[in-house]
């Protein structure tokens, strides 16, 4: 701190700066303590003596005005410059003094604000606790009053306590356990009984597995010779030891009158497998064909009759098992048939087509600057940028082991950069519809050898407006190598033809007119069992209320003559109030499901058959495996909760190639089905009444994100 020296002499007055000021000089830590303390006395001075004038102005007033009058005489005679100082000082110690009592005020207030709210929010909160502890006592007297209602009118079912009766309860049993029973561990005889060798070993018991009793008796027929010859000293020769293995080899074979105690598809290599094997493992994976010469789908990668780069490429993707549609697709692929597949997003669609594609590429001449102008061996097309981008990283995992090359064009990039890339010679192309024909119609790419092309998503491309798109590429590729249309005519394994793979979640008349053009004989797989319903099914869905539901009913049973139908809704009660219902308007009616007893079920089943009943009112007991002939009609009076069990239960009609009518009662209550339900009504082409077609619910899956509507929809403002 630095101060003049006229300040430390002046005891603390300022001097007025002049131009002949001297220099400031150090102060000690002593002499800034004595300036501290000297400005401190002069303060507590200074407010003494301001209190002695107050005090003396309220006891004399008169004499306050001459006192002032003298003050300001004295003080117009002082010297100017120290009053001026003395002032100054003054008024800012008062000013600090005001904004010091002010700023406690505003503490203060905001101190008693902050109070005041708190005590209003513990008021507000107590309040509504109060409020809801109320209203949930109103609803719960409203609740036991309205049980109270039930139970009067309705009455209650108490379960019964089974009473055990003393004789029940005290009852001796007379069977013995297993830990009771010693006399094995007693009697030596019991602890290796002998088996009588029936026929010395050449006879077998009825009822039992030959081939397991024919391993038996060449076991025991080893170890008696291997006795004999040990008794007697005699080694074992070689013929008796090819003899007895040649036993051994036929005793593990069945013969013609061997009881068949067949195991699973799983347990049996690929030459073991029988049609009745085959057909369980389709349905295991709700695998469906449609088609002719279909190929046997393939249990594993080790069946697959893909190339040894391939299968290890396959390892090292991580690819343990094929998935449902890999299984049925990649075996038709590699016969290059022509394939409509019907799965849902991510079931393994892109391995399906990308492997068997991989396949046909490994074996035509590679690209080089020979052929490279003549374009691309294969072209995927996607709808998407996204999904062609997507294709094109799952196509990269399988080429790069093979030295294929994969281009994808999508919009949103340089075209000349796409055409560049073409050009430079690629096998693959991947593509959207759009930017294809771009290239197409520029020249920057061209389809002269292009054999294999896969359609991926082709419902939503045709959704899209991408139709004269597609067909402009598929009408680019030669033809001269295409399928021939009769059915019978074999495939020339080594001659090359045009292979199209259409992956589609529907098959809308767009699709199908596209698939009927440029497909040959097309094997249709369907995954899942959405696609399982027969064609001989006539499936109608009437969108209905609740209350009008047993008029609709009536006027469908008046219709059968003596047809028979069944009746299916979704809970015991209503289907015991339905029965009836129905039996008092004069209608032949049984009913059927699970609080019914065995006996009382077999009775109204058999009833049902021998059409003493000619309507059978049932919830889902009767919708899995009961096999009744004849049913006419099926009626879904309640719609069930999901599609799996739609399917089954219009199963029970249009069984061993008759046909049937199956006729569904739609409310708004059952939304969550919309959807699934259309998209199987649209893939049989059954009609789709306008309310469900026109629903938010039918359009999109239940819980997934809708997809962005198709850009022909969308509304473009030009400026002016």
């Amino acid at each position: 701190m630095k101060r003049a020296i006229d300040d430390i002499t002046g005891g603390g007055a300022t001097t007025i700066a002049a131009p002949n000021t001297k220099k400031p000089v150090f102060l000690t830590k002593a002499q800034r303590e004595q300036l501290a303390i000297q400005r401190r006395e002069e303060e507590v001075a200074e407010q003494k003596r301001r209190a002695e004038q107050l005090t003396q102005q309220e006891q004399n007033p008169n004499s306050s005005s001459s006192n002032n009058n003298h003050r300001s005489s004295a003080r117009h005679s002082s010297p100017p410059h120290d009053s001026r100082n003395h002032n100054n000082n003054h008024r800012s110690r008062d000013r600090e003094r005001d904004r010091e009592r002010e700023r406690e005020r505003e503490r203060d207030r905001e101190r008693d604000n902050e109070r005041r709210n708190r005590e209003r929010e513990r008021e507000e909160e107590s309040r509504s606790r109060e409020r809801s502890r109320v209203e949930k006592q109103v609803e719960r007297e409203k609740e036991k009053e309205l049980d109270a209602i039930k139970e009067q009118y309705l009455g209650t079912k108490k379960p019964k306590k089974r009473v055990i009766k003393p004789s029940e309860k005290f009852r001796f049993s007379f069977d013995w356990e297993n830990t009771e029973d010693t006399s094995r561990d007693m009697n030596n005889l019991y602890q290796n009984p002998h088996e009588a060798q029936l026929l010395f070993g050449r006879g077998f018991r009825a009822g039992m597995d030959r081939r397991e009793q024919k391993k038996l008796a060449a076991k025991n027929e080893k170890e008696m010779r291997d006795e004999i010859r040990k008794k007697d000293g005699i080694e074992e020769r070689p013929e008796d030891l090819a003899m007895q293995k040649q036993k051994e080899e036929a005793a593990d074979l069945y013969d013609t009158f061997d009881m068949r105690i067949d195991r699973h598809w799983s347990d049996k290599k690929l030459e073991e497998m029988t049609e009745r094997d085959w057909r369980i493992f389709r349905e295991d994976f709700n695998i469906s064909y449609k088609g002719s010469k279909i190929p046997r789908p393939m249990r594993n990668w080790r069946e697959s009759n893909l190339s040894t780069e391939l299968l290890k490429a396959v390892e090292k993707v991580g690819y343990k098992t094929p998935s449902p549609i890999q299984m049925a697709a990649i075996p038709l692929g590699l016969q290059q048939r022509d394939v409509i597949g019907i799965a849902e997003t991510g079931s393994g669609k892109t391995a399906a087509f990308v492997l068997p594609m991989l396949t046909y590429i490994s074996r035509l001449p590679p690209i080089s600057e020979e052929n490279e102008a003549e374009g691309p061996y294969a072209v995927v097309m996607a709808p998407t940028r996204e999904l062609a981008q997507q294709i094109e990283d799952e196509t990269v995992k399988f080429a790069h082991y093979l030295g294929i090359k994969v281009v994808s064009i999508v919009g949103g990039q340089s075209i000349e950069e796409q055409g560049f890339k073409i050009r430079q010679g690629c096998e693959v192309v991947i593509a959207t519809p759009g930017r294809l024909i771009d290239c197409l119609e520029r020249r920057y790419a061209v389809l002269n050898q292009c054999n294999y092309v896969v359609l991926d998503e082709a419902d939503r491309m045709i959704d899209m407006g991408f139709e004269p798109q597609v067909m402009g590429v598929l009408d680019a590729m030669p033809s001269s190598n295409l399928k021939p249309e009769n059915e019978d005519e074999e495939l020339d394994a080594k001659r090359i033809y045009r292979t199209t793979y259409m992956f589609s979640a529907t098959m809308p008349p767009a699709v199908e007119r596209l698939a009927r053009k440029y497909l040959r004989n097309p094997v249709v797989v369907t995954i899942g069992t959405a696609g399982k319903a027969t064609e001989l099914i006539t499936q109608n869905v009437i969108m209905i209320k609740e209350t009008e539901k047993n008029a609709r009913l009536m006027k469908l049973l008046n219709d059968l003559d003596d047809k028979t139908a069944i009746v299916f809704i979704n809970t015991k009660k209503s289907a015991d109030y339905l029965s009836k219902t129905l039996d008092k308007s004069g209608y032949r009616v049984t009913a059927l499901h699970g609080g019914k007893s065995q006996e009382q079920r077999e009775i109204s089943l058999e009833g049902f058959r021998n059409k003493r009943f000619n309507v059978l009112v049932a919830t889902d007991v009767a919708g899995r495996g009961i096999d009744i002939p004849d049913v006419a009609h099926v009626i879904n009076y309640d719609m069930p909760g999901n599609i799996e069990m739609y399917t089954h239960r219009i199963g029970r009609t249009g069984r061993a190639g008759k046909t049937g009518v199956a006729t569904t009662f739609l409310t708004l209550h059952d939304t969550d089905v919309f959807y699934d339900l259309k998209q199987m009504l649209t893939q049989s082409n059954s009609p789709v009444p306008p309310e469900l077609a026109r629903h938010e619910a039918a359009k999109f899956k239940p819980g997934s994100v809708p997809d962005r509507p198709a850009r022909r929809n969308d509304m473009v403002y030009a400026p002016h």
